[in-house]
């Protein structure tokens, strides 16, 4: 007798679990949870970084954290071994890289001179983005959704969220003289407490799940010189780089609610009209 519990990626077989049970597990089925659990690495040694003061190598973990948490879903997406067991593992990671993590860290950084309203702060980011994530969770089981609403989802994803409650942090690596103490932490703490909000909150943001794998054959030469700048001005200035993209995602939300607006017009008007002559109310809700 194995020592250690079978693994059973929650597949919905359980006339046949218990002989699936004793049937050998391809390597194809781990390797997404394996990318997963480095994510969980990543974000817990930022932890790490944060309470000794190294700030900078704190952020590159979280970011690291976020790239893997990019890559786990469509790795498992290619190779076909999407589980619930991986949706669950994915949930419980991305709340301490996106929630635990970025909130320590800037805790850490200046809103402990606020001493317990700076706790406070934190709570209710690592709170929301708890939230976030069991709402993210419930809706993936919605049937009957309009395919346009898998271009947006309800309220700032949590890795959107990590990466944009950082923006302070970075303004102070680019030398923007930014002073610490009871002038500065009531800013942060506000603004901090404002990216909880927004990722519980209705507003539409942009998934980018839509954006398709093929591309017109004349944009693939800028799209090389565009991929190129990128990676360079991460490398050359990665701080200032940083904080444009942060910005320009903040700057993105009221368009991505405009946009989602007017889907949701578009498909009311396209709405049947039943025999009464009287619209069916409501709509599909963001």
């Amino acid at each position: 007798m194995s020592l250690f519990q079978p693994y059973d990626p929650g597949e919905d077989e359980r006339p046949r679990r218990a002989r699936r049970l004793l049937q050998p597990v391809p390597v194809r089925s781990v390797l997404p949870s394996l990318v997963t659990l480095l994510a969980l690495c990543a974000g817990l040694t930022s932890i790490r970084m944060s309470i000794e003061h190294h700030y900078e190598l704190a952020i590159v973990f979280v970011a690291v954290a976020a790239l893997l948490d990019a890559i786990d879903g469509r790795i498992a997406r290619l190779l076909k071994s999407m589980s619930r067991f991986g949706a669950e593992l994915d949930s419980i990671a991305d709340f301490v890289n996106f929630g635990v993590a970025p909130a320590i860290l800037v805790y850490v950084w200046t809103l402990d001179d606020l001493g317990r309203l700076g706790w406070m702060g934190v709570l209710v980011y690592v709170i929301c983005a708890a939230l976030r994530l069991a709402r993210f969770n419930v809706a993936l089981d919605v049937p009957d959704k309009p395919s346009w609403q898998a271009g947006f989802f309800v309220g700032v994803p949590a890795p959107a969220a990590a990466m944009t409650v950082m923006l302070p942090l970075y303004a102070e690596f680019m030398g923007v003289p930014v002073p610490h103490g009871l002038v500065e932490a009531p800013i942060v703490l506000v603004y901090v407490m404002a990216i909880g909000v927004l990722m519980v909150s209705r507003l539409p943001t942009f998934s980018g799940k839509l954006i398709g794998w093929r591309i017109a054959r004349d944009r693939v030469a800028p799209l090389f010189v565009a991929g190129v700048l990128v990676v360079a001005s991460l490398v050359s200035f990665p701080w200032d780089t940083i904080t444009v993209l942060a910005l320009v995602y903040l700057g993105s939300l009221p368009s991505a609610w405009r946009s989602y607006q007017r889907h949701r017009q578009a498909d009311e008007a396209a709405a049947p009209v039943p025999s009464d002559g009287i619209p069916s109310a409501g709509g599909p809700a963001p």
